[in-house]
């Protein structure tokens, strides 16, 4: 469920979080009951219920304090209040700039992460409109890195709560980069399907079949899924008196075997994900699921594509301890689906610097192809190349990927701003 929040601004932060709280209670109080309502129903599983709300540098950006981590504090409190899983929209959009607010919310962003459970937040540091925003993609490289030392204790999970996105979009109904857009309705309901072990099924039978009928094979399958999301999302909108936002046909993998991603593009025929031919793969699987979801809704929105993030697809774990797939093969396979290097764990002494160059390369693939593009990394403290980090649940476990040495630190100290290209001259 998506909320606003802009009606809860006060110059007084301790009444605006009261009424942050009292509205997200309110509006999402019946939420989790309902989707188990539907699950017991119609036999369908709703795996993660989830809060988004307005992002928050615009909804304290009138109260007078110098940090916002008791406004993190109440979204915490209020997700475990709801029983959702994740609450998000400590989030900022700084693509041409931040004001005070949007740098008190990152400055923040290390002690709310590690003072919270279920907050996620998420950062738009660029557009293909306005270019990207280098003193934003700098400065988050030093928080990334706070964020791993101050929640060290805990493999660093607070960066497994944080985002940083290139065209962020205002429904997206997925963790950790959903918040709720200033272009939104007052309260939305936005399903997000999860299908890739649905997908891998449906190929396990197709030897000897062209590249073209494996399409088509995707197509159908997307079209059964994407109906199911539509059926729940209506009956959602309708029990919970909320308006009905979108479908978001993004395969989203968990750690379960047989729920992944990397599975899918073996299953037609790579002997391990990352090896030459995958980004070809993962090209043909994000557009036959686009291609069979539209089909089915006519409200498709949020990422809707193929998501890789590593921790979280047993395949892509596989395949990164295998040495074959690398943080510059997931780079590649950015150009042609969903979000981008996600979930990764890089060594606890990579600097920030480097960090930032990783952010700047992502969010220049999003801003060039008009795309969706995001960075979400733990460099995992006192951890090297090689080794393993166990978050647990969804976000399972992470082979620590060896990144660069060749020093960035000149190119992004630089600061400024990367112009937009000249597809942004639309009009």
């Amino acid at each position: 469920m998506g909320i606003s929040l802009l009606n809860c601004c006060d110059e007084n932060a301790d009444k605006a979080c009261e009424k942050i709280y009292d509205k997200i209670c309110k509006e999402a109080g019946l939420l989790v009951k309902t989707c188990e309502e539907i699950e017991s129903e119609f036999g369908i599983p709703i795996v993660n219920k989830r809060i988004s709300v307005t992002p928050i540098a615009l909804v304290a950006a009138a109260s007078k304090v110098n940090d916002y981590v008791n406004f993190a504090k109440t979204l915490d409190r209020a997700a475990k209040s709801c029983g959702v899983n994740f609450i998000g929209g400590f989030s900022a959009l700084v693509q041409k700039g931040m004001s005070d607010s949007d740098e008190k919310l990152i400055n923040s962003i290390p002690e709310a992460l590690s003072q919270t459970d279920l907050v996620c937040s998420s950062i738009n540091v660029g557009s293909t409109r306005a270019g990207i925003n280098m003193d934003a993609v700098l400065l988050l490289g030093k928080i990334i890195k706070r964020c791993a030392e101050l929640t060290a204790d805990r493999n660093s999970i607070a960066c497994a709560k944080l985002v940083v996105f290139c065209n962020a979009v205002e429904d997206n109904p997925f963790m950790a980069g959903a918040f709720h857009g200033s272009g939104e309705a007052e309260k939305v309901i936005n399903v997000g399907v999860s299908g890739p072990g649905v997908v891998f099924n449906s190929l396990q039978n197709c030897e000897g079949k062209t590249l073209d009928e494996i399409a088509e094979i995707i197509k159908r399958t997307a079209f059964r899924i994407t109906r199911m999301g539509q059926l729940v999302a209506s009956e959602a909108s309708k029990r919970l008196n909320t308006k009905f936002g979108i479908v978001d046909l993004s395969l989203a993998p968990t750690p379960a075997v047989g729920d992944s991603v990397a599975r899918i593009l073996e299953a037609m025929g790579l002997e391990i994900c990352g090896t030459h031919g995958t980004t070809a793969a993962l090209a043909l699987l994000n557009d036959a699921v686009k291609k069979g979801g539209v089909m089915a809704s006519s409200s498709v929105g949020g990422l809707s594509g193929a998501f890789i993030p590593v921790s979280e697809d047993e395949g892509m774990i596989a395949a990164a301890k295998s040495g074959i797939l690398n943080i510059d093969k997931l780079e590649a396979m950015t150009c042609v689906c969903s979000v981008g290097l996600d979930m990764i764990a890089i060594p606890g002494d990579t600097p920030f610097e480097t960090i930032s160059a990783i952010i700047a390369d992502e969010a220049s693939i999003g801003m060039v192809n008009n795309k969706t593009t995001a960075v979400r990394v733990i460099p995992a403290v006192n951890k090297k190349a090689g080794d393993e980090i166990e978050l647990g649940g969804l976000l399972g476990n992470a082979p620590v990927m060896p990144v660069h040495e060749a020093s960035s630190s000149e190119f992004v100290l630089r600061g400024g701003r990367i112009p937009a290209t000249l597809q942004s001259l639309r009009n």
